[in-house]
Parts: C-alpha cells; sequence; structure tokens
C-alpha cells in the first residue's frame, strides 16, 4: 500500500513536495500554508477497495481550493467522503459554509468547485468515489454536499462503515469487497439525502437545538436556560420538544455527551495524554465514579478499557 511520508525530506521541500504530487495525485487541488516556518509535516497512506479509493491522511494547518482551474483540469467525475479524526475543517462549497469537526463526515464533488480551511493540525479519512456508486439517486435527487454528517442515526454507519473498511484488505475477495463497496455507497445516500420539505416547525427546531447541543457539549454553560435563550423558548417549549422521542432532554444531552466521550477515549492520539477524568470533566461530568457508571449503563464496559484499547465502542 503506498505511503507518502515527508520526515525524509529536508524540511524546505516539504510543502512542495506536498503541492506539486500529493494534491495532484488524487484530484487536482491547490494548498495554501497557515504557519511558518521551513517545514511542512504530513503523512499519506492509500488503499484501493474495488473502486474505492481509500486514503488516512495527516498534515499541518492549510487552505486547500479545488476552484473552477482545478475543476477543469479533473479528468474524471468523483465524490470523497472526508471523515475528520482530529482538527477542524471549514468547508465552503457556493453559499454553504460550514465548520465540519471530529467525528463528523462531509461529501464533495469533484465536478464543482470547494474549499477546505484547516487551522491546526488534523488528520482525517478520506474514500473517494466514482459517480457511479452514488449513480441510484431516488427521482434524481442530489446528495448534499458541505453539509456535515454526525456520526449517529444513518450518519454513524457511515463513519462506522469507514473506520471499519480501512482495514479490510485484499484477503476479503473481490465479491466480499464488492458487497463491502456497494454496502458503503447505499449508507452514504442515505445519510446525505436532502431533509424531507415537508418537516414540521417543530421537527426543524427540534433538529437545530440538537445542532446546538452537539456544538455545544463541552461547554460547561450548556443547560435547558441557555438553550431556550440561545432560541427564544420557554423550558416547557423545549421539554416538549423531546416527549415524542426515546429521551428526555436532559437524558439526550447526557447521552450524546457520553457518546462524545467514547469516541474521545477512543482516540488514541487524544488518550495519549488526557485521562479518563479529564475526559469526563471536559465533557460536563465532574464527578468520575458517577461518570464511570453511566459510562458502564450506556456501553456495557467502563471508560477506562476504552481508552486503554480493552473494549471497542
Amino acid at each position: 500500500m503506498p505511503v507518502w511520508d515527508v520526515s525524509r525530506l529536508p524540511e524546505p521541500d516539504q510543502f512542495d513536495y506536498w503541492r506539486e504530487v500529493i494534491c495532484q495525485a488524487f484530484v487536482p487541488l491547490t494548498p495554501g500554508r497557515k504557519n511558518g516556518g521551513p517545514g511542512f509535516a504530513w503523512r499519506v497512506e492509500t488503499r484501493p477497495l474495488v473502486g474505492i479509493n481509500r486514503a488516512r491522511i495527516a498534515s499541518q494547518a492549510q487552505t486547500t481550493s479545488h476552484g473552477p482551474r482545478e475543476v477543469a483540469a479533473t479528468d474524471d467525475a468523483f465524490y470523497f467522503v472526508n471523515l475528520q479524526l482530529a482538527g477542524r475543517c471549514r468547508t465552503r462549497i457556493g453559499r454553504a459554509d460550514t465548520v465540519v469537526r471530529p467525528g463528523q463526515f462531509v461529501l464533495v464533488d469533484t465536478t464543482q468547485p470547494y474549499y477546505f480551511d484547516f487551522d491546526d493540525d488534523w488528520r482525517m479519512l478520506s474514500f473517494r468515489l466514482p459517480h457511479r456508486l452514488l449513480g441510484s439517486r431516488p427521482s434524481g435527487v442530489a446528495p448534499r454536499l458541505g453539509v456535515p454528517v454526525d456520526g449517529h442515526g444513518v450518519g454513524g454507519v457511515v463513519t462506522a462503515l469507514m473506520r471499519a473498511l480501512w482495514d479490510v484488505g485484499d484477503a476479503a475477495g473481490p465479491s466480499s469487497s464488492h458487497e463491502l463497496e456497494q454496502s458503503f455507497a447505499s449508507a452514504v445516500l442515505a445519510a446525505t439525502a436532502p431533509a424531507a420539505p415537508s418537516a414540521t416547525p417543530r421537527a426543524v427546531l427540534r433538529a437545530a437545538v440538537l445542532r446546538h447541543v452537539e456544538e455545544h457539549l463541552t461547554d460547561s454553560a450548556l443547560s435547558v436556560t441557555s438553550v431556550c435563550r440561545r432560541f427564544a423558548i420557554s423550558p416547557r417549549t423545549l421539554h416538549n420538544l423531546f416527549v415524542d422521542g426515546d429521551d428526555t432532554f436532559a437524558a439526550t444531552v447526557r447521552g450524546l455527551r457520553l457518546d462524545r466521550c467514547a469516541r474521545v477515549l477512543a482516540d488514541r492520539g487524544t488518550t495519549a495524554t488526557a485521562t479518563v477524568a479529564e475526559v469526563a470533566a471536559a465533557h460536563g461530568f465532574d464527578d468520575p465514579t458517577t461518570f464511570t457508571r453511566a459510562f458502564r449503563r450506556r456501553f456495557g464496559t467502563r471508560p477506562s478499557d476504552v481508552r486503554d484499547g480493552v473494549a471497542t465502542t
């Protein structure tokens, strides 16, 4: 499997190699530096799987442009499914300007301009799919581009498949690999389908509240009061948004925080420097014992086991 690692290159040559070789290897891109200094650390590993090209990328902060000039220079039509593992990626496609955070993925189309802005060191899994794999869209409806998809529900299927498919090797056999390819394409289609136009105002408000909560899971000020103030609604209205669901608002927030803690603890890069107590405290769990009990009830294992790689979530 091809691996490009800049560590053996002289520092003054590192960014030029990234720009002239790596950013042309998959689809034409024009990168821009954001940090000073002569060096530019990065690493790329790729693995093919039938029609999908899988890549694991780590790099420094930068901007990346696939503008009109790069679109014109692209030979074939592809989609990229980019799962953010670390760092944030500001993604701009047309009028859509969003931020993709760790645990979220975004879909881009090489036949349209798109622009990335990484504000710090970052890591991602990036799967390149030929257009034909997403060509079975119902009624010709195009998937949503540039919109972050969270790692739960159908989005969770996509992120789980990406992590699992990364480890699939040639031993899987052509038949199994083809089935995996089709399963992944179907999951991406389902997760990026446009929202139903018949969504009620209540459903739209609930979705907006959930997005706000997910963006503020590490905010100690996140509460019923702060959410009500943000959306100019009463506590009764907020609680009624969750009456028909499986959990109350408070239980939903608690579950999302536990899910985020599990992802952080399973991330080898993060857990090298953060203790279980620190991860818990950062997500609103001040009592380690209470956090451990809640974690075991939700996942059936201890947070320390996930951190140490004894169990997976």
